[in-house]
């Protein structure tokens, strides 16, 4: 296997399944669950709308690389107060600005299916990301202050929020690849087992999946908040958990008392893509990794993304 900055998951970034058996600091009746904003600010003033349109108890949680591609002065700050307003654990993104050093690279422990190339190109991506923040070491010192997992009591179910996966914060465990495995599954089952939660909601890997262990657990991965998951789409995603589902779900499943839901974050595509070019022009790093998916989203399809659904489980139009 491939090792080298990008690949390489240092030791600092491990917690283990049974961290995650703690007791929840956070109690309510709606989580949103939001990875891998990207810098989009389109995509953060909508989910802000979206959650402050949710009816009662609620809570909205960052789980980290809400960063990225806001290497302009004025984005980064916007993004960083804006989440920052709201909780928020940080990402390898966050981590490895914060705390450098690290010789990780982006942090992004990219496995062994990811080319070379575009690992080279993420790496160049933070060192440009990482000459923004140092610009302003208060708003550095506040990511470094973040902690890498979350545990909440949402309507007396145990969810775990997670970056990465149920031992690390780049773990590629939950992501949709591992999860169409034998041993991925079993390594998800043995996950639950230990942390005794109800529902694990991760990002991080970038492609969306609800994956159904059984009929009473699930991992909610929302793939990228900040840019499209899906082939021909231009939306991106949040995990909503509740104890009442609400319509308008891109696909949804129910655990025990919650309603488990990927929410659609229709933001101004056109505005983004300004911004985006403004910052990442034809040929730039950016560019070139991730300028086809925000126009044409990513080759993987809606369907690939809710699994093992039993009765209760199902797919939306959005």
């Amino acid at each position: 296997m491939a090792e080298g900055p990008g690949r390489n998951c240092p030791v600092a970034y491990g917690y283990g399944a049974r961290a995650l058996a703690a007791t929840a600091t956070l109690r309510t009746e709606t989580l949103w669950v939001a990875g891998g904003l990207y810098g989009n600010c389109e995509a953060l003033e909508r989910l802000i709308e979206l959650h402050e349109d949710e009816p009662g108890e609620k809570a909205l949680v960052f789980n980290g690389d809400f960063h990225w591609f806001d290497v302009a002065r004025e984005d980064f700050l916007r993004v960083n107060d804006a989440v920052l307003a709201h909780r928020a654990t940080r990402g390898n993104i966050e981590t490895e600005l914060a705390l450098a050093g690290s010789g990780a690279g982006c942090g992004c422990a990219y496995p062994e299916w990811v080319g070379d190339a575009e690992v080279a190109r993420s790496n160049c991506i933070i060192e440009r990301l990482r000459r923004t923040a140092e610009s302003e070491p208060a708003a550095l010192s506040r990511l470094g202050g973040l902690p890498m997992f979350l545990l909440a009591d949402v309507g007396g179910e145990r969810v775990a929020v997670v970056h990465g996966d149920a031992d690390s914060l780049a773990g590629w465990n939950f992501s949709q690849e591992r999860l169409a495995t034998a041993q991925g599954l079993a390594a998800a089952r043995e996950a639950f087992r230990i942390a005794g939660v109800r529902v694990f909601a991760s990002s991080h890997t970038c492609l969306p999946v609800l994956q159904l262990i059984d009929a009473e657990r699930a991992i909610a991965n929302n793939g990228a908040a900040g840019m499209p998951n899906f082939s021909g789409t231009r939306f991106g995603l949040a995990t909503r958990i509740s104890v009442r589902p609400r319509p308008g779900a891109a696909y949804a499943t129910r655990v025990g008392r919650l309603h488990v839901e990927a929410r659609p974050i229709p933001y101004d595509h056109a505005a983004w893509r300004a911004r985006f070019i403004a910052s990442w022009p034809e040929g730039s790093d950016a560019y070139l990794s991730y300028h086809s998916r925000i126009v044409n989203g990513p080759r993987y399809a809606r369907e690939s993304a809710l699994r093992a659904h039993p009765p209760g489980a199902h797919r939306a139009a959005a």
